[in-house]
Order: structure tokens, then C-alpha cells, then sequence
């Protein structure tokens, strides 16, 4: 009876965990040996037979027939007198071979072999576990949201092995719910106190890269390549694209026709505005383009200061910084220059007055909150609806109303 729980509890581990039958084989068999070294002393002298089709096994004892006055180690030797009890025909010198049965070793031992079992199974297991994904970091892979904690997600992949998104890594209007299907990029994988502990993210360069491979087939070809991926998760991202061959115009296929393409990618990430930029050796039209989708007048490189001085005309200086600064910040980190936003003046009407000529009837901070959107001349302000200037700043629209009031003042 014994026999038949033990090959149970190690069959269900078996099908459970996909363990190669080599591996699972030596695992018990080890098992084995160590309770018979401590019941015996040693254990060289067993035969462990593992059938695992069947669900069973053996144990076998070889010991040497001697005489009974000879008889000095029990566990390698048997007494003649005993060995005739097996077999009338043996004699001393022989080997004689009997069965050991689990039973003769106790209940208590039984249990500590099943326990001992359990353990290393379950050790095998983990190690599997983190072997398997750590060759799949920078892959995107698809779980199942099991448990959703104020700090982190805990999701199941289709083996039941369990994967972590922590709160940093996901995007930040994600909301999921326990049974959702989610995907995400491996981003870290290790062992924390024998436990594999691995980290997903959702808010990586990385998943916005392979999402493009998915969606793109030829990125995943290598007929275009993603020379750098900078994002503010769930706001905005900008890719810089490559083309090997001539004839791909490399931002339409990463667009697809009417959008198809880079649909499927913004959903995923839930409705993240993407850039798709033609990359160039060209730093200055590089610049440009980074820019989008404001249109730049010039551009005045500081290489060795790596600064770049933009000149717009007054109505491109907001589309150029963007919603809450995002589009210059971006640009910035895809180029890898600080870049300085100056509006054109040429051409520009001379009856417009700086805001700081208002200081003594607006407040400095708002004057502030006004030109991180780019607006910096009151007519600047004026150009804008009160509607876009309340999304655009972090300001009342009370207080907007009352400075419209002061700069229209000004020019009646």
C-alpha cells in the first residue's frame, strides 16, 4: 500500500511539473538510497528497480553467504542457516538476492521519504522555472491575472508558474482584474530564497519594441530596425526607425495602411501616443523630425555643449514642448541633446508684450505655468482657447480668465 502512495504522490509531481523521466528517475532513486544508507550504513550493495510506466518499484539486497559463525555484517552478509530458508541450493560463497520491502522500514520513515521527496521535486521544479525564463528575458510573454495587490500583479503563465508585475512596471492606467489575459516583456529573472522570482514589465522600451515586432513584419525580418525607443508609459513614445532596403519606406510600414498596424500596438498600450520617426545620420534634420509635429524654423547645434537651440515661429512653440513638456522632454532623450525652444521673432507682431512686462498684475508662478506650455508673449496666451489652456496647465480656470483679462486690457 505504501508502494503504491509514494509512486502516486511521485507520478502526480510528474505530470504536474513536466519533468524529463531521466531526471525524475535519479531524483527518487537518491531518495531511496539516502533512507537506506541511514537505516543500513550503505547503501552499495541495493538495486533500486523504478518502473514508471507501471507505478512501481523494487528494492533489492545482495549480500554474501557465509558461514554462521562467520557471519559479521549483517547488511553485506547472510548466515547459511538463512540463505537455505530462501533456497535449499545455496552455498557459501554465494550471492543471494532478497526483496526489501518499504514496510520494513516504518511509518515514520515512510514519511520522511515522501517528504523528502516532495522537497526535491519541488527544488527541481524552481530551478526548471528559472532556467526556463531566464534565457527569455526581452521576451513578451501572456499570463493570466491571478491576484491584483495595491503594489504588484501576480500572474500565471499556462504551466501555473507564477510571474510579478510590480506597480513601477505597469502602465499607468492599467487596470486589471483577477482572470484577465495580460502581456508583458521579462525584464529580470532570480532566485530569492530558493524561489524563482520573476519580473515582468509593461512600461519597458523593451515590450514597446517587441510589440513592434509582432505587429511589423519587417522588423521581425531585420528588413527595418529600431535604432532607440524612449516612452512615458501610457502618455507618450517616440521610436526612431531605420530602413536596410530602399524601397521600404520604413514609417509607413510601421504605421500600416489607414493606421493598421500601430492600432494594434496603442490599444496594448492603452492609448499611448506613438512617433514614428525616420531615423538620420543627419543631426539636424534628425532634430527636426524628433520635434513632431511642430515645424522648426532653425536649428543651431552646440555639439560640444550637446544643446541644441530650436527657433519656432510664436504658434509651433506649444505643439514643439507638447503636453506637459512631454514632446520636447522626448525628443531630448531620443537625440540625446538638450534642446532650448526660442520663438521666432522675425516677421512677429511688434505690438506683442512680453509677460513679464505683467509682473505687477500676475503672479510670477503663473507667468511660470504659462511659458512651460510655450507661451511666453500675451498674445501667445491669447492665440489659445481657455478650454485648451486649463488641459495644458496646471491652472484654475478662474485664474486663466482673470489673466486674459489683464492682457486683453493691454491692447485695448
Amino acid at each position: 500500500m505504501e508502494n503504491v502512495n509514494l509512486i502516486d504522490t511521485f507520478s502526480e509531481f510528474k505530470e504536474l511539473k513536466n519533468i524529463d523521466r531521466a531526471t525524475m528517475m535519479s531524483v527518487l532513486e537518491d531518495v531511496f538510497r539516502s533512507l537506506l544508507a541511514r537505516k543500513y550504513g550503505s547503501d552499495e550493495n541495493f538495486d533500486i528497480i523504478v518502473n514508471i510506466d507501471k507505478g512501481d518499484f523494487e528494492i533489492w539486497r545482495n549480500r554474501e553467504v557465509v558461514k554462521d559463525k562467520d557471519l559479521e555484517d549483517p547488511n553485506t552478509q547472510i548466515s547459511l542457516k538463512e540463505a537455505k530458508k530462501i533456497d535449499d541450493d545455496y552455498e557459501v560463497g554465494e550471492e543471494v538476492s532478497d526483496e526489501v520491502k518499504l514496510h520494513d522500514f516504518g511509518r515514520r520513515a515512510i514519511l520522511a521519504l515522501r517528504q523528502h521527496l516532495t522537497t526535491r521535486i519541488l527544488d527541481l521544479e524552481k530551478n526548471n522555472v528559472y532556467l526556463k525564463y531566464k534565457d527569455r528575458i526581452g521576451e513578451v510573454v501572456t499570463g493570466e491575472v491571478y491576484q491584483v495587490w495595491k503594489r504588484e500583479i501576480l500572474i500565471l503563465d499556462d504551466d501555473g508558474n507564477e510571474l510579478i508585475i510590480p506597480k513601477i512596471e505597469q502602465i499607468p492606467s492599467d487596470h486589471f482584474r483577477k482572470g484577465d489575459t495580460i502581456r508583458a516583456v521579462v525584464i529580470m529573472v532570480e532566485m530569492r530564497n530558493n524561489t524563482p522570482y520573476i519580473i515582468l514589465s509593461r512600461s519597458s522600451p523593451v515590450f514597446l519594441e517587441r510589440l513592434f515586432e509582432l505587429e511589423v513584419p519587417e522588423i521581425f525580418d531585420g528588413l527595418i530596425t529600431i535604432k532607440k525607443i524612449v516612452r512615458v508609459p501610457g502618455e507618450r513614445a517616440k521610436v526612431a526607425v531605420e530602413s536596410y532596403d530602399e524601397r521600404i519606406d520604413p514609417v509607413g510600414a510601421c504605421v500600416g495602411m489607414k493606421g493598421s498596424r500601430i492600432h494594434g500596438i496603442v490599444r496594448e498600450l492603452r492609448n499611448e501616443n506613438i512617433d514614428v520617426i525616420n531615423y538620420t545620420t543627419n543631426l539636424q534634420l534628425f532634430l527636426s523630425r524628433s520635434l513632431s509635429p511642430a515645424k522648426i524654423s532653425t536649428i543651431k547645434i552646440l555639439e560640444e555643449e550637446k544643446r541644441a537651440e530650436i527657433y519656432l515661429k510664436p504658434s509651433e512653440v506649444s505643439l514643439a514642448i507638447g503636453k506637459s513638456g512631454l514632446n520636447i522632454k522626448l525628443a531630448s532623450q531620443l537625440t540625446g541633446f538638450e534642446i532650448d525652444v526660442y520663438r521666432d521673432q522675425e516677421g512677429e507682431d511688434d505690438e506683442d508684450v512680453n509677460l513679464e512686462e505683467f509682473s505687477d498684475e500676475i503672479e510670477g508662478w503663473i507667468i511660470d505655468e504659462f511659458k512651460t506650455i510655450g507661451c511666453d508673449t500675451a498674445k501667445s496666451v491669447l492665440q489659445i482657447s481657455v478650454t485648451d489652456l486649463v488641459k495644458r496647465t496646471d491652472l484654475e480656470e478662474e485664474t486663466i480668465n482673470e489673466v486674459i483679462k489683464v492682457l486683453k486690457t493691454e491692447f485695448e
